[in-house]
């Protein structure tokens, strides 16, 4: 349940990466693995209409080419300003439309996150404000901080 967007994935084989490059459009296969969204199957699109294909374009910064050490490493102390556009109580998740999440390397988007600790989710709703940390943490990308603007 995502809607379009840009996003960096991992990828299940790297050897998938060999077939694809910087600006192709793909079809993919995706799934959730330990709290991760894996891409599992990369194929070059063939036919642009195809039923149920995903596409998407593999820019020079997605994940097969990100160093993740580089992401790992980064500050977890920069602050992203965003607007919440759904919080997801029961699944422990929030939408954002952010900004560049810089200690990520990760442009501006609208995309689902989880949260290290729900208890953030009590203070906010839809369409407030927020200034947000985020890490990556077993393969997920974790809101760690979580504040309305002031």
């Amino acid at each position: 349940d995502m809607p379009g967007m840009t996003m960096v994935f991992q990828v299940k084989d790297p050897a998938m990466l060999d077939k694809v490059k910087a600006g192709d459009k793909v079809r993919f296969k995706a799934e959730k693995s330990n709290g991760a969204i894996v891409v599992t199957d990369l194929q070059p699109s063939l036919a642009a209409g195809a039923a149920h294909a995903q596409t998407a374009t593999k820019p020079a910064d997605a994940p097969m080419a990100m160093d993740n050490k580089k992401a790992m490493a980064a500050p977890a102390g920069d602050v992203t300003e965003a607007e919440v556009r759904k919080v997801d109580m029961e699944n422990k998740k929030i939408t954002l439309k952010h900004g560049d999440i810089k200690n990520l390397d990760m442009p501006g988007m609208t995309m689902v996150f989880q949260v290290k600790d729900p208890a953030m989710l009590d203070k906010v709703k839809a369409g407030d404000k927020v200034r947000f940390k985020a890490e990556k943490s077993n393969g997920a990308i974790v809101v760690t901080d979580l504040q309305p603007s002031k």
